[in-house]
Order: structure tokens, then sequence, then C-alpha cells
């Protein structure tokens, strides 16, 4: 017998292996029967890594966002291709001017294999100045 394909997450480097494994195989279109049980595999090594190592609960949402970005060296215009949304929007996510809309949500969960609760939490978000009129 061979040695194993895969073996339970044990290091940052691997995880990141792994998720660019799962997410080349998603992306491929290839669905015969050894590819969804190897995309259902590593989802799930890939999930008990996070549960065990990542301590999202404690991040709020755009927190958790750019931790992700840092994680998988992401840059803004990244979310932009990944969101199919205007850089503007992006940024005033990242700086807490606006939230993030439920379809942001979901394509942020699909895309680092998270649940939208991870996304859909509240913040605070940063008050505009009120222009004051001249007098």
């Amino acid at each position: 017998m061979n040695g194993l394909k895969y073996k339970v997450i044990s290091n940052k480097t691997q995880y990141a292996a792994y998720c660019k494994k799962l997410e080349d195989l998603v992306f491929a279109g290839t669905r015969n029967r050894d590819v969804k049980d190897e995309i259902a595999l590593l989802t799930v090594l890939i999930e008990k890594w996070d549960a065990d190592h990542n301590s999202f609960d404690s991040l709020d949402p755009v927190q958790l966002i750019r931790s992700l970005m840092v994680d998988h060296t992401m840059k803004a215009t990244d979310l932009v291709a990944l969101l199919g949304i205007s850089k503007g929007y992006v940024s005033d996510i990242l700086n807490y001017k606006k939230g993030l809309s439920k379809d942001v949500i979901r394509k942020l969960a699909a895309h680092f294999k998270l649940s939208q609760e991870a996304f859909n939490r509240p913040y605070k978000l940063k008050k505009k100045p009120v222009a004051s009129k001249a007098s």
C-alpha cells in the first residue's frame, strides 16, 4: 500500500497547499467520483484546521477579511476580481465605511470555505463627518 495522498494538516504551509489544491480542483470543472471525493476530503481537512487554529469569533468581519487576505497573500485588487465589485466598494469595506452585502458575504464564505455567519456579524462602521453649512 502506498502512502496517504493527504494527511491531517499540521502546519500553515501544508494548510496553504491544501487550500490551493482544493481551489484548483473546484475550478477545474472535472466532476468524476474520485475528484468529488478528493474535494470532500480536502474540505474536511481544511475545516478541521480552521476550527482548531482560527479564532474567527474574536474578529469582526473586516478583521477576518484582512486576516484571510494576509493568509492567502491577497491584495484589495484580488478582492475586486473575486467579489465582482468596484475598487471603491472594497476600499469602503476595508475601511469600515460600508457594510457587507449579502452577495459579498456569500462569495467570501464560498471562496474561503467558511460559514456565512463568520462574515455576517454586527460591527461598527465609521460615521461620515457631517458637512457644516456656511453662515
